[in-house]
This record gives structure tokens, sequence and C-alpha cells, in this order.
């Protein structure tokens, strides 16, 4: 019994070494990610003409929503890092805002395209609901759109009567709950026309734009910048697109490498789902040079905040 349990010690350490290792990788990043996306939505709450900018209202919605996309993606990595089952009743939401705010982000990079558009071919005449005091309409209308499809999806999973729900224990992955052949086409097709469509009205937007900066006289730069936008709206989609390479990397890897599926899942997690997130926002955020000045200066101010005196203590500047 002894070699028994020294044998089966020695075999779990590994995997609790990989375990930590893992953790220690994606904890850190997240907080890094968490740190940045904080700090622009402080500079946009900070600051008037970003409050009164319909593309920045966009863009600040964009990064709530690839926040709770990612914190919800950690937890569920956290929860399946520590083998910790957790309620149906609480596993179902963070199922449910995962694929929401997944769904969301494609749909925002669509309608951020589309504002471009408008601000060029009618800047004089752009509907009610573009402007920045009704924008909130369209936001609205984006998380409805996004919801419609998994509202259905988890409808189709309805649990069997005879589990409870606020009692029953499982591991929180989408295939605990959602198995059955129908809920895999079913996601397969949303998401496909999803990124279909998106993909229609970047291309669309992107093209229309590049005609019209070929043709104009004047305006030849803001058009120029617009195309540009909209060409980098149509990398993040190719970004938000990493995640269904999922199944194409598993096959490759496992041909040519002997993976412990922990690690390919590990792999996938960090390379398809984490670091797309995080270069998305953060491209397009300090790209825009109104937002990148603003936030050098407000590190600026953090590091001269602070300053050393004559005896040595920190002297604080007060403003």
């Amino acid at each position: 019994m002894q070699n028994l349990t020294e044998f089966s010690s020695n075999a779990t350490s590994p995997m609790r070494l990989s375990v930590i290792i893992k953790v220690c990788v994606v904890v850190p990043f997240f907080c890094i990610f968490l740190f940045c996306m904080v700090a622009m939505l402080h500079t946009f709450a900070s600051h008037r003409q970003f409050l009164e900018s319909t593309r920045y209202i966009l863009f600040s919605f964009m990064l709530v929503n690839d926040s709770l996309q990612l914190l919800t993606s950690v937890l569920l990595f956290l929860f399946a890092m520590a083998q910790l089952k957790i309620i149906i009743a609480f596993c179902t939401p963070l199922l449910f805002l995962s694929i929401v705010t997944f769904q969301n982000t494609p749909l925002i990079l669509a309608t951020m395209s589309l504002e471009r558009y408008t601000a060029i071919f009618h800047p004089l005449h752009r509907p009610a609901a573009w402007r920045s005091d009704r924008i909130w309409i369209t936001i609205l209308f984006l998380v409805l759109v996004g919801s419609i499809f998994p509202v259905v999806d988890f409808s189709i999973s309805r649990p069997h009567p005879s589990v409870d729900v606020l009692s029953t224990l499982v591991f929180c992955k989408s295939p605990n709950l959602m198995s059955s052949p129908v809920q895999t086409l079913f996601r397969v097709s949303q998401n496909g026309l999803f990124f279909a469509v998106v993909a229609i009205v970047i291309l669309f937007t992107y093209i229309r734009i590049l005609l019209q900066t070929r043709s104009m006289r004047q305006g030849r730069v803001s058009a120029a910048k617009a195309m540009h936008t909209v060409l980098l709206h149509g990398f993040q989609l190719l970004l938000c697109m990493m995640a269904f390479m999922l199944p194409i990397t598993e096959s490759l890897i496992v041909l040519h490498h002997d993976w412990l599926p922990e690690d390919l899942n590990f792999f996938n997690y960090f390379s398809f789902i984490l670091i797309p997130r995080f270069l998305s926002p953060l491209i397009y955020g300090l790209r825009d040079q109104g937002l990148r000045g603003y936030m050098r200066r407000a590190v600026q101010c953090c590091r001269h905040r602070v300053r050393p005196n004559a005896t040595g203590k920190p002297h604080i500047r007060s403003f």
C-alpha cells in the first residue's frame, strides 16, 4: 500500500506542476489585459470628446464586451484546472454570457465599419440611431441579436425533469450541457452565418470607401483613414475567426506530435482565444492617435506624481 501511494503521488506531481504553470501563464496575462482595458475605459470616461463620438462609444462597448468574454473564459478555465464541479444553475449563466459576448464581437465590428461608411458618404444626413446621444439604441439591438441564438440553443438543451439544476454538480463545459447533434449543427450554422454576414459588410464598406477615396479631391485624407479603419476591422474579424481553427490544429498536432489532451486544449485556448481577444482591442486602441496621446499623458502624470525629495522621502505632488 505504501508503494502504491508513492507511485500515485509521483504520477500526479507532474500534472500538478503543469496545472500551476498554466494558471501562472493565464492569470497574469489576463490581469495585463484587464489593466489595459480599464485604462482605456477610464480615458474615455474622463474626456468629453470621446463620449460625444459614436465611434469611440462603440469601441468602448467592444472593450466591455471583450472584457466580459475573457472574464468568463478565464473563470471556466480555472474551474477546469481545479477539476471543480459547480451547480448547473451557476454554470449555465457563465456559458450563456461567454457565448453571447463571443458572438457580439463580430457584430460590433460590422457596426463600426458601417459607422465609418455613413460618416464618409452621409456626413450631414446620418440616421438618428447613429448619433452619439442615441447610439445606445444600436447597442441594445446588437445585444438583442447576439442573445437570440444562444437563447434558442439553451432552450433546446433543457435538462431532464429529474435533474435538479439547483443541486446537480457538473464540470462547467459546453459539451456537458449542450452535446446533442442538433445543438452542434445549430451552433456551427449560426457562427458561420454571423461571420459570413460580418465579412460581407466589412468587405462592402471597404470597397466602397476605397472607390470613394480614389474619386474624391477633397476629404481624401479622412476617407483614407476610414478605409484603413475598416481594413483593421477586417483584421480583427480574422483574429476572432481564429477560434474556429481549433479542430484543424487539433488534427495537425495529433498527427505530428504526441501531446496530451489537456496540453492540446491549453495550447488552443491560449493561442486562439486569449491572444486574439487581447490583440484586437489593443491594436485598435493604440493605433488611434487621440487615445494614444491621452493615455501617454496619464502614464506620465502617474510617473511624475511621486518624486523623491532631498531627504529621500517621496514627495506627493498635488494636482
